[in-house]
């Protein structure tokens, strides 16, 4: 099974850019899209299902924020928005699929750039998300966690360590709750595969051009809780791809 997941920065504005293209080419059984930043009702009839035989979207209140999709070739055996709390469904933040053998979170996570507000928010969904997968986990689910955690989690992880160490995705807590996160039991798939790989990013700043000189962030990520790590098979991030922003990562299992 392919998983390949993308914060696709405008579902709209990736398909303009080769998105059912790369679909076509990877042919994933999973796809799970970040910051769709759409409603369903708003985007043409292929673009809603991709392909693909299932599709779920999760949609922000407020128009042309956030949102998430996912898109499998198997319909999964239940699919819900988020775990019941009303603050992260309302953003559009989380699906919550069960599968055969797995449970799949498709997350856009916060971003806390934007002031102390939204910093706050992040902390809180961090310390949620953590309390909600530690039940599940006791539950003896097998769980994969997708999508832009908006976190690095690593010196290797972005390209300036020392001068983004004060800047939200990097931060000294953030850091810590993905040790945490990891502490849980889950496996990071890329750095399963690829522990000492540096430079290698899947997220760059427009403003800046960064893409250009490589000056990025890896903050998307395949998780899997330590009952799948030994199905992983390969993890990559495919960071040759253009239409957003960020770049597709993906895992076979």
């Amino acid at each position: 099974m392919k998983i390949i997941t993308w914060n696709v920065n405008g579902i709209r504005a990736c398909a303009k850019k080769g998105l059912t293209q790369f679909i076509k080419d990877e042919n994933p059984d999973i796809l799970c899209l970040q910051e769709t930043k759409a409603h369903i009702e708003q985007v043409e009839p292929e673009l809603q299902s991709l392909g693909f035989q299932f599709h779920q979207w999760s949609s922000a209140k407020k128009k042309g924020y956030s949102g998430v999709a996912t898109f499998c070739k198997v319909p999964p055996k239940k699919v819900q928005d988020g775990w019941g709390q009303s603050e992260y469904t309302d953003e559009g933040r989380i699906l919550w699929s069960e599968h055969a053998g797995f449970d799949l979170y498709n997350i856009y996570f916060p971003n806390g750039g934007s002031g102390d507000d939204r910093h706050h928010f992040k902390q809180k969904f961090l310390k949620d998300l953590n309390q909600h997968l530690k039940a599940q986990l006791q539950l003896g689910k097998n769980i994969i966690v997708v999508g832009d955690y908006n976190v690095a989690h690593k010196e290797m992880d972005v390209h300036d360590p020392v001068r983004l160490s004060k800047e939200s995705g990097f931060l000294p807590e953030e850091r810590a709750w993905m040790d945490q996160f990891l502490q849980l039991g889950f496996v990071d798939s890329f750095r399963h595969f690829h522990p000492e790989a540096t430079k290698r990013y899947s997220w760059w700043s427009y403003r800046e051009l960064a893409r250009i000189s490589n000056r990025g962030w890896r903050i998307d990520y395949i998780c899997v809780s330590q009952g799948l790590a030994a199905q992983l098979k390969k993890a990559d991030i495919l960071d040759t791809v253009e239409g957003s922003d960020h770049c597709p990562v993906s895992v076979s299992i």
